[in-house]
């Protein structure tokens, strides 16, 4: 209990020690759960798939490279000529409105709400 939390969270309070681990456990597991998917993907390609029955998978493994890369850069490419047509020419599109009223020093904002235990 006690020392699983306080190796994890860093303690029973949110402190520097917490918000360092949160932001490092969501930085790199997006990496590690993509690299992990490429590396089942590339195994699946190269020695197939088991199955309870035991018949041989050889049959429908499929080459791997390099159609199969050239096509996924190109939706890459594609993607990224999507993005930058809509950052570079409609940069206002997905932006809050909100970011566009005029600052009033006498109250706060609407988009800033109190802590809960407050």
């Amino acid at each position: 209990g006690t020392t699983l939390v306080e190796w994890i969270w860093g303690g029973f309070s949110v402190d520097k020690a917490t918000l360092t681990r949160f932001f490092a456990f969501h930085f790199i597991l997006p990496f590690i759960i993509a690299a992990l998917t490429f590396v089942h993907l590339l195994f699946l390609h190269e020695t197939g798939s088991n199955n309870p029955t035991g018949l041989n998978s050889d049959s429908d493994k499929i080459p791997f490279h390099p159609y199969y890369t050239i096509k996924d850069i190109l939706g890459v490419i594609i993607m990224i000529m999507f993005l930058m047509t809509l950052v570079l020419f409609f940069p206002d599109l997905l932006g809050d409105p909100d970011n566009y009223t005029p600052a009033n020093p006498l109250n706060t904002p609407p988009h800033i709400k109190p802590e809960w235990y407050f």
